[in-house]
Formats: structure tokens, sequence, C-alpha cells
């Protein structure tokens, strides 16, 4: 059954080309060991909540950009496996990240409808 990890983060927004080339690096290690697809999304349309909301759970300050992605993997066995030779991968670790990696809220889900 597919797996899907997601992800919610505040980017700055004067570091969108860094956070693209962080991204498409990281993209490629992640379908090196399995994923089926990576997805980047830069918020254009996120407002503000009085309760909850993205901006909200990532404590998106000024000149932030809250960025929503998502990989596929084809099973959790493969995702676990994936995962952890991503880690472990040399072109990912010890790179900065262009963005407060503390604040970043994650998950796996598995997919329950995709039409």
């Amino acid at each position: 059954m597919t797996y899907v990890d997601g992800f919610v983060v505040a980017v700055p927004t004067d570091k969108r080309a860094a956070y693209l080339k962080h991204a498409q690096a990281a993209a490629v290690v992640f379908k090196e060991y399995g994923a089926l697809t990576v997805v980047e999304c830069w918020g254009d349309d996120v407002p503000d909540g009085k309760l909850t909301s993205f901006p909200m759970a990532v404590q998106r300050k000024d000149g932030e950009t809250v960025v929503f992605s998502w990989i596929t993997w084809p099973s959790r066995s493969i995702r676990d496996q994936g995962m952890k030779k991503a880690m472990e991968d040399p072109r990912l670790t010890g790179v900065e990240m262009p963005f407060d990696g503390k604040r970043m809220i994650y998950g796996g889900f598995e997919m329950l409808l995709s039409v």
C-alpha cells in the first residue's frame, strides 16, 4: 500500500532559491532509495488562523513562507528502508538546511484515498 511522508516547514522567503536547490538534491537521493515522487509546494494562499493554521503550527515569522511537501513510497517497509539509507547518505548528512528544522512538522501516513 502506498505510504506518504508529509512535511510542513517555514522557510525564509529570501532563501527560496536555496531551498529549491536543497529540495532538488534531496529528491535525487530519496528517489534513488525507492521514493516514487517528491513534491514541494511554496505557500501562496496560507492564511493565519485564530485557533490553528499552518503558519501557527510552524511558528512562521515575518519574512518566512510556509512550505508543504510530501514524498510517496510504494510501501511503509520501502519507506523505512529508504529513509534510513537517505538519512545516512553523505549527500544529505551535514548539509545546512535553509530553514529551521526544529520547527518542521512531519509524519508518515498510509494512503487512504487517491483519485
